[in-house]
This record gives C-alpha cells, sequence and structure tokens, in this order.
C-alpha cells in the first residue's frame, strides 16, 4: 500500500520549498567542498549556480524521456520500453539530485543507469550488452559507465526501488467511470490523452508532492475536459459520497496544483543555453566522477573481456540513443 510504502513516508515532499531547499543544500555541499581555498568572486564564476543545476535535471529529464521512447532491444526491435520503466527511472533520477549535485555527477551518465535499474526492478528483461546497444559511442565504456555507478545510485536511493505509479489508478479510475457512470460515453476516449498527460507529469516535481491516486484523477479529469466533458459529478457524488465529503477539497486542491505543475511544464534547454552551461561543468565537475580522468581510473579497475563480453553485431545507428548529441555516457 502507498500510505506504508518508502516512496511516501521517504520520498514524498511537503512541498516544492522542500525541494528548493534540498537542492540548494546539495550545490552548497560540494561548492564548499571543492572551492574551499577560492573567493567568492571566483566560486562564482567556476562552478554551477542553483539555477544553471536546476535546468540540467530538467533538460536531462527530457533526455531521459527521449531515450525511452527510442530505446529497442537489438535481438527484436517491435519490443518498446514500457511506460512503467520510464516513470521508475524519472522517480530514481529526480531522487538522486535532490541529494546530489550534477557537478559531482554528471546526469549524462545517472540518467542510462537510471533506466538501467528501473529495467530490473520493472522486470523489463535487458541484457547490459542489449542495453548499451541503444547508447552510441564505445559500447564497452558505456556499460563499464553503468555497471560501476549502479550501486552508488542505489546506495543513494538508500535502497528503495519499489515505485508506485499512476497507472493502477487510472484502470481503477475508467472501470469505476464504466460501471457507475455512464453519462461519460466511452471511457476508452480518454486514453491517449491520460498517456499524454502522465508522460508529462514526470517532467514536473508532481511526482515528488503528490500520491499516484491523485495524479491518475488529475489525468482523468484533464483528458475529460480536453473532450469538452467534465466529471464533476462523478468525484462530488459517486466518488466521494457525503460520508467522506471531508477529503474532498484536500483532494480537489491537489489535482488542481498537479493540473498547473504540468500545464507549466518545463521545455527542454535550447541548444546554445545547454552547449554553455555544459562547457562550464566540465571544467568544474568531479573529476574523480569523471570517466575520462585518470582519477577516476584509479577507482576502478579494468573489465576483463569475458567478465563483460560485449555483442560483435553490427550496430544500427537508426536504433541509436537519440538523445542528441553529447547525452550518452560514451559520448565525450
Amino acid at each position: 500500500m502507498y500510505g506504508s510504502s518508502t516512496q511516501y513516508q521517504n520520498w514524498t515532499f511537503k512541498d516544492e520549498h522542500e525541494l528548493v531547499k534540498l537542492r540548494i543544500q546539495a550545490n552548497s555541499d560540494f561548492i564548499e567542498k571543492f572551492g574551499i581555498n577560492m573567493t567568492s568572486v571566483e566560486r562564482a564564476k567556476h562552478f554551477l549556480t542553483i539555477e544553471e543545476e536546476h535546468l540540467m535535471v530538467r533538460s536531462y529529464e527530457h533526455s531521459l524521456r527521449d531515450f525511452c521512447k527510442k530505446f529497442r532491444d537489438p535481438r527484436d526491435a517491435r519490443i518498446r520500453m514500457l511506460p512503467s520503466v520510464t516513470t521508475t527511472a524519472q522517480h530514481y533520477f529526480k531522487r538522486f539530485y535532490l541529494y546530489n549535485s550534477v557537478m559531482d555527477y554528471h546526469p549524462k551518465e545517472i540518467l542510462v543507469t537510471c533506466v538501467y535499474l528501473a529495467c530490473k526492478i520493472e522486470e523489463f528483461y535487458v541484457t547490459i550488452n542489449d542495453f548499451v546497444h541503444n547508447v552510441r559511442g564505445d559500447k564497452k565504456k558505456a556499460a563499464e559507465i553503468i555497471l560501476n555507478n549502479e550501486l552508488q545510485l542505489t546506495q543513494e536511493l538508500q535502497f528503495h526501488l519499489i515505485i508506485h505509479q499512476p497507472f493502477r489508478p487510472v484502470e481503477g479510475l475508467l472501470i469505476d467511470i464504466k460501471t457507475r457512470f455512464p453519462q461519460l460515453r466511452d471511457p476508452e476516449r480518454l486514453r491517449p490523452y491520460i498517456d499524454e498527460f502522465l508522460e508529462r507529469v514526470n517532467l514536473t516535481d508532481a511526482i515528488l508532492l503528490y500520491a499516484p491516486g491523485q495524479i491518475a484523477l488529475a489525468a482523468v479529469t484533464n483528458a475529460v475536459s480536453r473532450l469538452g466533458e467534465n466529471l464533476d459529478q462523478y468525484v462530488t457524488d459517486i466518488l466521494f459520497p457525503s460520508e467522506q465529503r471531508h477529503h474532498l477539497s484536500v483532494l480537489i486542491e491537489a489535482v488542481r496544483k498537479i493540473k498547473k505543475m504540468v500545464k507549466n511544464a518545463e521545455p527542454p534547454l535550447s541548444d546554445t543555453v545547454r552547449r554553455e552551461i555544459e562547457a562550464k561543468l566540465e571544467k568544474c565537475r568531479n573529476q574523480q566522477n569523471n570517466p575520462n580522468s585518470s582519477q577516476y581510473r584509479a577507482n576502478y579497475s579494468e573489465w576483463d573481456d569475458e567478465d563483460l563480453p560485449i555483442a560483435a553485431a553490427p550496430y544500427n545507428d537508426d536504433l541509436g540513443l537519440g538523445v542528441e548529441r553529447i547525452r550518452s555516457p560514451s559520448a565525450y
């Protein structure tokens, strides 16, 4: 049950101010650690600001979505990544950067690690070799980075890996509407709009603030509104009868805020802005976590070819990552 889950107890926050406070702390902690011998002016020029970090994380959330959309199993290109995997990966990614700075761990490496871990948890079976076929460049290096980061990611998530998602509540609502609210003709018409809403909500902080059931109701009522109809009577008279009416005002406010967050979801960065921040990040990132640095190599032994066999099958670039330019761990 969601109410007794680690998601509710540890990863559902009171409001957006609490999230901002955590992100500011992560940025500040990194700067204090690595800028100890710098003046305040030097720090301001050298390190990313909290706003620049925020823009980077938001931009890579779009990259994560695109990666999952374009993912193909090299053994069978008809196999697509499940929406549940994408949603779980987005939760992991957001959680990770509540307590870590992008200057410490580059999002392009954490992104693919989140997706790979989510595949395991959501039982979307894919080997590491097949997974990295979706990453352009050096497949062996990409696999090494993902496997090296996997335990670190799991630890930062406090081993809380089960994600309660809005998909089941959506199905429950649709069944209930079909059964108890025949005034809404053919609820299956809502599905394209619901799917679009649930994809967009992952690009906001709503999934860190609201219950899956609240998000599901927001998705369904938004879909109904887009068809020029409404569910007011269903919500007020059927979903919440008079003896439960005291919960209604809280739910309506939550649904309203979720819809507003989805409507105001930030678009991806322009290429120009992204390149500027990326260039600054390359200069200030923690070299111990940079796969191209000697410090990183000193921390991790080389993989044996026998330990990490990479299939020699030709790679079809049309099925590649498609996460523009420098957005995969092998595109350095």
